[in-house]
């Protein structure tokens, strides 16, 4: 039966308590991690001892102001006085569920209970946590230890399972077992069966079955149990070892110990583990007592050698061949414990990666680790690996990386058009006054698309320190030998630069003839008329008005879209 859920208390109405709920909050922490200490370690171990101490250590602040704690149990909590001072709503780790499961709702600590018996309730916990169904329970095992400073209150499990207590007229059903003589007359009734098959229905009488409450417990401890992380237990322990233990050989031994099962992880894919190891790795240089350096440079060596180029490359060659990609997060964990120099390797392999996933995957790597360190993205702008280079300058266009124009100012200097072609791009998105200015220079580039990306980015960003430069373009003859998407990104740039200054020429450009009677090609004019459209100002509009009559179909076509996006 499940129990109903019960508002909190409202605090202001609770009485007011003899010392700080803290103190209680504290004690029972310390109360929680002894219960794990001593089912993973033995009385003799250090661990074990400071684990105890520990607690014992918390019971000191609170007897000066009470004799004793009275904690009222739920399914998920302790409470003292009406305040919850324990909450752990997950059962296969909670210490409430250890004591409401089975039927305690109230344990009362007296002063002294630190002293002698508080060792022999944690071993009562561990040997119910570890019994077999036929073994005693909790309150059996409480019973016979005859506690002096512990008392408990407990209700019947099974009154409380069973009993009704909502007035119900209905009576309770009861189970009979069927009579001999009618399965007698039930099986002479039936045909013959072939010896050796078994129904359903010969097992519908079973005296022994479990109910919906008790299967579901027992889902729910297997998948505990399941979720159980084994290898990062194991580390735990192992580190723990090498922190307490001050000895040269165990030290040594550990140390080979933590290099091998590295090893069998990455092997086995638990990059969530590793990352773990790692992390725990480099507090523990910083903790631990009396460390030779022979020890620490092992310890260094854990990252350091997973984050060499060629052991990493086949660390992604075999992410690239698994059949599973991990997690983001195991992957975004152990990147972020791996050494300088990973960026480089990981900005290689996009290109490289046969599988969509990891490709992304590596995508979000890639950005994190150039957020955190901008001075090694800077570095590999300029890397001699074009794809390298190229992955590089993405990140920091963007990141919007200002620091970033001094290497892309040497990059287009380079022959190699598609860098350069990146490194137009990347400028227009950083937008910053310094990337605009280079930019100015990238519009007498050799190559079409860089002069298309930095025209482009300087109309959008409304760099006016480029307008002679663009205008001479425009009322130049070199513009003429430009395809129609170079012109069309001048003209569109250049309106948008000179506003209602650029009018007349463009007038010109549009209605005007020249002395032959000729006029310009219609590219230009409709060109021209989409920079009025930029414009957008009445005079503009007035210029468009009067070259509505045109008859070729480019520039009348150029003309309408001006006139509708600008009313």
């Amino acid at each position: 039966m499940t129990s109903p859920t019960i508002a909190p208390p409202d605090l202001d109405e609770l009485p007011e308590p003899p010392c700080s709920p803290q103190l209680i909050e504290e004690m029972l922490r310390n109360f929680a991690r002894a219960i794990k200490t001593h089912q993973l370690y033995l009385p003799n171990n250090p661990i074990y001892s400071r684990a105890i101490d520990n607690l014992r250590a918390a019971f000191a602040p609170i007897w000066p102001h009470t004799a004793e704690i009275v904690l009222s149990i739920t399914e998920a909590d302790f409470r003292w006085l009406g305040r919850v001072v324990m909450h752990e709503p997950s059962r296969s780790e909670s210490v409430p569920w250890q004591f409401f499961k089975d039927g305690v709702r109230e344990l009362t600590l007296t002063q002294g209970i630190e002293n002698d018996e508080l060792t022999s309730l944690l071993t009562i916990l561990q040997r119910v946590k570890n019994a077999a169904p036929e073994e005693d329970d909790l309150l059996t095992l409480l019973w016979e230890q005859e506690f002096t400073q512990l008392r408990y209150r407990f209700v019947d499990i099974n009154l409380d399972s069973h009993a009704s207590f909502d007035g119900s007229a209905e009576p309770p059903k009861v189970r009979t077992l069927p009579i001999v003589d009618d399965i007698r007359a039930e099986e002479a009734a039936e045909p013959e069966r072939k010896s050796g098959i078994v129904r359903l229905e010969d097992l519908d009488a079973t005296l022994y079955f479990l109910d919906e409450k008790e299967i579901d417990y027992l889902r729910a401890q297997v998948a505990a149990e399941q979720a159980i992380d084994m290898p990062r237990n194991v580390l735990a322990i192992l580190l723990d070892i090498f922190e307490v233990q001050e000895s040269e050989k165990v030290r040594e031994e550990i140390c080979g110990i933590l290099e091998s099962y590295m090893l069998n992880l990455l092997a086995a894919g638990a990059y969530g583990s590793v990352a773990y190891l790692l992390a725990e790795t480099e507090q523990l240089i910083r903790r631990a007592v009396s460390l030779t350096p022979a020890h620490q440079q092992r310890l260094f060596a854990l990252p350091k050698s997973l984050s060499d180029p060629s052991v990493l490359s086949q660390l992604l060659e075999a992410l690239d061949q698994s059949d599973e990609i991990p997690q983001q997060a195991e992957l975004d964990a152990l990147f972020d414990q791996l050494r300088g120099g990973v960026l480089g390797t990981v900005l290689g392999w996009l290109k490289q990666a046969q599988k969509p996933e990891l490709r992304t995957a590596l995508e979000r790597v890639a950005g994190r680790m150039a957020s955190a360190n901008s001075a090694e993205m800077m570095k590999l702008i300029g890397s001699s690996d074009p794809s390298v280079a190229v992955e590089a300058m993405r990140r920091a266009g963007e990141l919007k990386t200002a620091a970033a124009v001094a290497p892309l100012a040497k990059v287009l200097q380079q022959p190699n058009v598609l860098l350069r072609q990146a490194a137009a791009q990347t400028l227009s998105e950083i937008g910053s006054p310094g990337a605009l200015r280079l930019l100015e220079t990238a519009l007498n580039d050799d190559d079409r698309d860089v002069r298309i990306s930095a025209v482009r980015a300087l109309g959008v960003r409304g760099h006016r320190a480029a307008l002679p430069r663009v205008e001479a373009v425009v009322r130049g003859k070199t513009v003429k030998g430009a395809d129609l998407t170079e012109k069309m990104a001048y003209f569109e740039a250049y309106g948008t630069l000179a506003r209602d200054a650029g009018i007349p020429p463009l007038d010109k450009l549009l209605n005007r003839r020249n002395f032959w009677g000729r006029r310009a090609s219609p590219e230009l004019r409709a060109c021209a008329a989409r920079a009025l459209g930029m414009i957008g100002s009445a005079n503009a509009v007035e210029v468009l008005r009067r070259a509505q009559r045109e008859r070729d179909p480019m520039v009348r076509s150029a003309i309408n879209r001006a006139m509708r996006e600008k009313t």
